[in-house]
C-alpha cells in the first residue's frame, strides 16, 4: 500500500489521522470513483485498535483544548476556513471524483459552505451567552461546558459539508473529535485533517479514522470515554448505534432518512412548483431532504405533469466534471441496484413510469416519475435515495395533509401555494423538522435542523448545536452579603 495517492493532480494521504500523526493499517479497502469505476486508491481500513487509539488521543487532548479561551478556538476555526478557501478547487475536484456529485456545485456552493460552517460557529461561539436571571434575589448563570470526545459519523452524499456541519460546532464548543467518514467517499476528510493541522489545531483535537461501518464504528460508539455521538445516515444503522451507545448512556444526535412530500395546491404558481419538483433530482436524487413524494391538487395535476415532463426531459446526465451536466452518476453499484429494485417492484405492482424507469450505462439512472401508486406502496413509504419521484393527487387541504404525514418519516416538507393563510395552516399541521414554502433547500446555520419520527433525534444548528455538544450548567449564586453574619 502506498501512503499517498494522486486524484486529478491532488495528493491525498490514505492513512488515518490520529493524535496529529498519520497512521497506517494492516488492511485496506479500495476507493472507487463512480464516474468511471476507476480505483482511486487503497485506503487504510481501521478497526478496534485504530478506534481505541483515536479515542485515547481525543481524551488526552481534551483538557487543554477545553481550557483554550473561546477567542483562540475561534481564531483557529477561522484559520481552518481560510485553508478550505485556499484549497477550494482541490477539495471540489477530489470530492467530485470520490462521490460523483457535480463539480460546478462543489465549486460554487458546497465548498464555500464548508468554509462558512467553520466561520459561522466560530462567530456564534464568540456571542454565545445566556442572560442571567433572578430567583428570589439569587443569580442564575447558564454556561456551556465542553462535553469531551465526540464521535462524528458522516454519510457519502455530501461528505465534507456534512462532516464540517458537525466538526465545526464540536470543536468550537471545546470538544475533541473522532471523525469517521463514509467508506464510499473518504478522501476529503483526509484533506480536512491536513488543513486543520496547518491551521494550528493541536494534535489529538481532530482525528480521522477510516474503515467499513461496524468494523470501526462499533468500537467508537460503545467506548466509555466518548461523550457525544452525532450520526447522519440510515435508520437501521442508527438503531445499531443507539444500541451500542446505550450501555454508556452516551447522548446521540441522529439525522436519518426522509420521504418528504411536496404539496402543490391549485393556487400555486405552477412554473415555480414544477421547478421545485424537478429540483428534487439534484445530486442524482441522493439527498435526504428531497421531496420525493409529489402531491398535486387534482384540478391542476394534468397540467402540472405535462410541464414537469417537459422540464425534466431537459436535464442532462453525464460526467459530473462537465459544466453542462445536471445529473451525475449514483455513487456505487450497490446503490444503483437498490434504486432499480425499488422501481421494478413498483412497476410490477402496477405503477406507471411517466418518464424514466430504467438504469443506463455506468452508474446512471434515468430521472423517473411514477404515478398510479398506492399510499401504502413500498415506493411511497420507503426511502429510495435516487432520482425517483412519485406523483399522487388530492382533492382538498385535509387530504393533502393526511397523505403528506402518512409515513414513518418527518424530515422535511415543501409546499407550493399562493395563499398565505393556507401556507400557515398547512405548515402548522405538517410533521417535519423543516418546512419550505414556495422554496427549497434554504438553510441558515442559526436555525434548528433535524427530523421528527424516524427521521431523527435532536436538533443541531445555532445554539442548538452547542446545547448538544456541551454540558449545560446553571450556577446559582446567593445575594451579595450572604457571608455576613452581622
Amino acid at each position: 500500500m502506498t501512503d499517498k495517492i494522486t486524484v486529478a493532480g491532488v495528493t491525498v494521504d490514505t492513512r488515518h489521522w490520529i493524535g496529529g500523526e498519520r497512521v497506517a493499517s494492516a488492511e485496506t479497502f479500495a476507493d472507487v470513483s463512480p464516474i468511471d469505476g476507476r480505483v482511486l486508491g487503497e485506503i487504510a481500513r481501521g478497526g478496534a485498535p485504530e478506534a481505541e487509539a483515536a479515542v485515547a488521543a481525543a481524551r488526552d487532548a481534551f483538557p487543554a483544548w477545553a481550557a483554550t479561551p473561546r477567542a483562540e478556538r475561534a481564531r483557529i476555526l477561522h484559520a481552518i476556513a481560510d485553508g478550505v478557501e485556499q484549497r477550494l478547487e482541490e477539495l471540489a475536484i477530489v470530492e467530485t471524483h470520490d462521490n460523483g456529485a457535480l463539480l460546478r456545485s462543489h465549486r460554487r456552493g458546497v465548498m464555500p459552505r464548508v468554509a462558512h460552517n467553520f466561520r459561522f460557529f466560530a462567530g456564534w461561539l464568540s456571542a454565545l451567552e445566556h442572560e442571567d436571571f433572578d430567583t428570589r434575589g439569587h443569580t442564575n448563570h447558564v454556561s456551556w461546558d465542553p462535553a469531551g470526545p465526540c464521535v462524528l459519523i458522516t454519510p457519502w452524499n455530501a461528505p465534507l459539508m456534512l462532516a464540517t456541519w458537525k466538526v465545526a460546532p464540536a470543536l468550537a464548543a471545546g470538544n475533541t473529535v473522532i471523525l469517521k467518514p463514509a467508506e464510499w467517499s473518504p478522501l476529503t476528510a483526509s484533506l480536512l485533517a491536513d488543513i486543520a493541522a496547518e491551521a494550528g489545531l493541536p494534535a489529538g483535537v481532530l482525528n480521522v479514522v477510516q474503515g467499513y461501518g461496524a468494523e470501526v464504528g462499533d468500537a467508537l460508539t460503545s467506548h466509555p470515554d466518548v461523550r457525544r455521538i452525532s450520526f447522519t445516515g440510515s435508520v437501521p444503522t442508527a438503531r445499531r448505534i443507539a444500541a451500542s451507545a446505550a450501555a454508556n448512556l452516551t447522548p446521540l444526535s441522529l439525522e436519518l432518512g426522509g420521504k418528504s412530500p411536496l404539496l402543490v395546491f391549485s393556487d400555486a404558481d405552477l412554473d415555480l412548483a414544477v421547478d421545485l419538483a424537478v429540483e428534487q433530482y439534484d445530486n442524482a436524487g441522493q439527498v435526504c431532504l428531497a421531496a420525493t413524494r409529489i402531491l398535486v391538487e387534482e384540478t391542476v395535476a394534468e397540467e402540472f405533469t405535462r410541464r414537469f415532463v417537459d422540464k425534466a426531459r431537459t436535464l442532462r446526465q453525464g460526467d459530473p466534471r462537465d459544466e453542462a451536466t445536471d445529473l451525475g452518476p449514483n455513487i456505487h453499484p450497490r446503490q444503483l441496484e437498490k434504486i432499480d429494485g425499488f422501481v421494478q417492484r413498483a412497476l410490477a405492482a402496477g405503477a406507471r413510469a411517466v418518464i424514466g424507469g430504467h438504469r443506463k450505462d455506468g452508474l446512471f439512472y434515468e430521472p423517473t416519475l411514477l404515478t398510479d401508486v398506492a399510499q401504502d406502496a413500498e415506493i411511497v413509504q420507503e426511502e429510495v435515495f435516487g432520482p425517483v419521484l412519485t406523483l399522487q393527487t388530492f382533492t382538498d387541504e385535509e387530504e393533502a395533509v393526511r397523505l403528506a404525514n402518512d409515513t414513518r418519516f418527518g424530515l422535511a416538507a415543501t409546499l407550493a401555494t399562493g395563499d398565505h393563510a393556507r401556507a400557515a395552516r398547512v405548515s402548522a399541521r405538517l410533521v417535519a423538522g423543516t418546512v419550505w414554502v414556495n422554496c427549497f433547500f434554504v438553510r441558515d446555520l442559526q436555525a434548528p435542523f433535524g427530523g421528527s419520527r424516524q427521521s431523527g433525534v435532536g436538533r443541531e444548528g445555532g445554539t442548538w448545536s452547542f446545547d448538544f455538544y456541551c454540558d449545560l450548567k446553571n450556577t446559582v449564586t446567593a445575594p451579595k452579603g450572604w457571608l455576613d453574619h452581622g
